[in-house]
């Protein structure tokens, strides 16, 4: 029951179940609502395994809370009097590391800070309403206390001191030089899953893709109104292509496809081609879209042409589904421990005997890379 747990709360909840005094968790709430800290700490103390140690409506408050209090995790509003949250988690995450949720507006612009965010090193984010937000609030309760244990027991980096002379936030970055592939079936087809931390995991996979790779298609856990920032912002730092998938449309070479939030993302055949299946399903392993859907489809539909690639993340959706992947030959890699930001869903999937490789995440494209060229006589890493 407890093995898809991150080790830390493993060992927690097992003390807990023989009745010994358990730590809490120590969070500190930063927002400007008075409303939101409010409910946030009432939602954080009505828990057994935290406490909300305080509060702050700006984040100059915050930076001395931190230095006095030194909380576990760190709840973190965006828009703030006096330095806005994205310049607070800049300087935190170089000088001060630790765990941080973002609580983030559902529109546009918050998808789109959000997405800088989990860029910074915020563990994961809770997209609050622009209406009835103290129903919002409550409604999300049980995903906030989620979201804080998994972010107690993440692994932290601290962010690099930027360069001298390093570009500013907003211009655009260079895109890395990478070579072609050359001649490539268009049958291969790449399939990723991942969640808590897979934001970043997913960037390192993809910028690392050359124009003419396989096409690739994703399911990383998000919810509705941030996967289309998500995949902007990956298409403006990629060669190949990167976009949300659309229900009916070809599965190209040099394209990359990501599951829309709030619904389930699989793969058919139309004669020769991939295509994609996008529908309002009910969640599997209470997600949506859910990894478990798309690596059965790729293992009814792909087969040995699939390559598979477990990622970061909280639980154990997907696990089973790339066993069966695996079963129908596919070729399937799986990220270290020691490179996850959570490391439940590739343990799962090595439990289940899914994996072919596990490898630290910035080894994981070379591999895949260095495997594709053996079906080319053009390209070696």
């Amino acid at each position: 029951m407890l093995r898809w747990l991150p080790s830390p709360l493993r060992v927690v909840l097992s003390i807990c179940s023989r009745g010994i005094c358990l730590k809490k968790i120590r969070v500190v709430v930063v927002d400007d609502s008075a409303l939101v800290r409010s409910l946030l700490a009432e939602i954080i103390n009505r828990q057994k395994d935290m406490e909300c140690i305080g509060t702050a409506n700006d984040p100059l408050i915050a930076r001395e809370m931190i230095r006095e209090l030194n909380p576990d995790v760190l709840t973190l509003d965006v828009e703030m009097p006096r330095m806005d949250g994205i310049d607070f988690l800049g300087r935190l995450m170089r000088l001060r590391p630790m765990p941080v949720v973002m609580i983030s507006t559902l529109t546009e612009r918050g998808a789109e800070v959000t997405m800088r965010a989990l860029e910074l090193g915020a563990v994961d984010f809770v997209a609050k309403p622009r209406i009835g937000l103290a129903d919002g609030i409550k409604d999300l309760s049980d995903q906030i206390v989620e979201k804080i244990r998994v972010a107690a027991a993440a692994h932290i980096r601290r962010l690099p001191t930027p360069a001298a002379g390093a570009a500013t936030e907003g211009a655009s970055a260079p895109r890395p030089e990478v070579k072609l592939l050359g001649r490539l079936s268009t049958e291969k087809l790449i399939c990723i899953g991942s969640s808590t931390g897979g934001t970043e995991a997913i960037k390192e996979i993809l910028t690392r893709m050359p124009a003419d790779s396989p096409g690739i298609v994703i399911t990383q856990h998000m919810p509705p109104g941030f996967t289309t920032s998500f995949a902007a912002r990956l298409n403006s730092l990629c060669q190949i292509t990167v976009q949300e998938a659309v229900h009916g449309e070809r599965i190209l070479p040099g394209h990359a496809y990501i599951a829309p939030g709030g619904k389930q993302f699989r793969i058919d055949r139309s004669g020769a081609n991939y295509v994609a299946v996008v529908e309002d399903g009910e969640p599997v392993n209470r997600h949506k879209p859910s990894v478990e859907v798309l690596f059965k489809s790729c293992a009814q539909v792909v087969g040995r042409n699939a390559f598979g690639i477990m990622l970061t993340g909280m639980g154990n959706d997907g696990a089973k589904a790339m066993r069966e992947m695996k079963d129908a030959g596919s070729y399937n890699y799986v990220q270290d421990e020691a490179s996850c930001v959570v490391f439940g869903m590739p343990r799962e999937a090595i439990a289940h005997g899914a994996a072919d490789e596990v490898l630290p995440l910035t080894s994981i494209a070379p591999a895949l890379l260095s495997r594709l060229s053996n079906t080319t006589d053009r390209y070696r890493v």
